[in-house]
């Protein structure tokens, strides 16, 4: 059975859900691993969500301030679900009192959020986890492999998209997400960080780029009341919205490799159209999140007039074999935060990291820096500068 580790999720929206029954579906999947997670404390500011939680899924105690569960001897680990303001604050305050941390992208507003962050987690000594699920997609990881492998080649170049619709109604409330101050850098820091991860996950550094960002939908209406997820208003005062819907940036990776990054928020008619397609010498693979478990892939001596077959992938692929017993059987978005999670609770039980570290979210936050300095100046920049 192993032994338990207390854990606590501070911000209750729809991530704070994800994480909880992550939580209690890592021991069905990975039932060797050598921790089980109990429930301790849930927290949110909204009045009633915390109790409302505790009540449905079991946590033992419900707070509106997340000081609460930094000071609870009985939480070892937490999760930080909260908007992204408050991500460096809970994250350091976690740290400081030797909770592990699983905390969700982009950590904080900028890199310097980030870095407060990372090194808090390193001067505490506890393990620190990063919400980058779709690195953890077997078929990125079988991606990874064939590219490692050489089986395409080297790299030549890569497109990554992420293109949604959660922001293109014109009703969408002026939340958190559309202000500078608590927002950070709009579609950047919500899609882009994941593509700047995926981007590093598979290719490796990248040495420079150039970005332009835009603001497609320049007012929305303040909420009258509290807000989850992408809520809509009508009737309140209008406001501006303060950060990007769009970004598309060319990219130059330190092997040579040269890419695209397109990421948006307002693209009517698409629904988390995420993905890539990265060409080689030799060949290429693409991946589209909505068909998650297949894999393109083209690979051969033609060159020209090469096909491209699908790889369905299956046990062997990643953690697939935890889910799915063959190859093609569906897995799904909840799945990912499941590896995540036991990413991070392996990290706890063997001190050492597993999966995304605080220093790949300082890594893509250095990254989303330069695309906005890049979109303000019109220049080539260097996440390292």
């Amino acid at each position: 059975m192993g032994s338990t580790l207390g854990v606590a999720v501070v911000g209750f929206g729809w991530m704070g859900r994800v994480h909880t029954q992550a939580y209690a579906r890592v021991p069905h999947h990975f039932p060797g691993l050598s921790v089980r997670p109990e429930l301790i404390a849930v927290a949110d500011e909204v009045p009633g969500r915390a109790e409302e939680a505790a009540a449905r899924y079991g946590f033992a105690t419900a707070a509106r301030d997340w000081r609460e569960v930094a000071a609870d001897p009985r939480v070892r680990a937490v999760s930080v679900a909260a908007p992204n303001f408050l991500h460096r604050e809970i994250g350091v305050a976690m740290a400081e009192a030797g909770k592990h941390l699983w905390i969700e992208k982009p950590v904080g507003l900028t890199a310097a959020d980030a870095r407060a962050v990372a090194g808090a987690v390193a001067k505490a000594g506890v393990q620190g986890t990063v919400g980058f699920n779709y690195r953890n997609a077997p078929a990125v990881a079988a991606a990874r492999e064939l590219i490692a492998a050489g089986e395409i080649g080297t790299v030549t170049h890569v497109r990554i998209r992420l293109f949604s619709d959660y922001a293109a109604h014109p009703e969408g409330a002026l939340t958190w997400r559309y202000e500078r101050e608590r927002g950070g850098s709009g579609v950047l820091g919500d899609l882009a960080s994941h593509g700047v991860d995926l981007a590093r996950f598979l290719l490796g550094e990248i040495a420079s780029l150039t970005a332009d960002t835009a603001v497609f939908v320049p007012e929305r209406a303040r909420p009258t009341g509290a807000t989850a997820g992408h809520t809509r208003s009508t009737g309140g005062e209008l406001g501006p919205v303060e950060n990007e819907d769009y970004v598309s940036c060319l990219l130059r990776f330190a092997s040579g490799a040269r890419g695209v990054l397109e990421a948006c928020r307002v693209s009517v008619g698409e629904q988390n159209n995420y993905g890539f397609e990265i060409h080689g010498t030799k060949g290429a693979v693409s991946w589209d999140f909505r068909r998650m478990g297949e894999l393109g892939v083209s690979r051969g001596t033609s060159f020209q007039d090469q096909p491209v077959s699908t790889l369905y992938v299956g046990p062997g692929h990643g953690e697939y074999a935890a889910f799915q017993p063959g190859s093609a059987n569906s897995m799904g978005y909840d799945d990912l935060k499941v590896i995540e999670a036991y990413n991070f609770l392996r990290s706890i039980a063997e001190g050492t990291p597993y999966g995304a570290t605080l220093e790949d979210a300082v890594h893509s936050a250095t990254a989303l820096d330069a695309m906005a300095r890049s979109a303000e100046h019109g220049t080539w920049v260097s996440p390292g500068n």
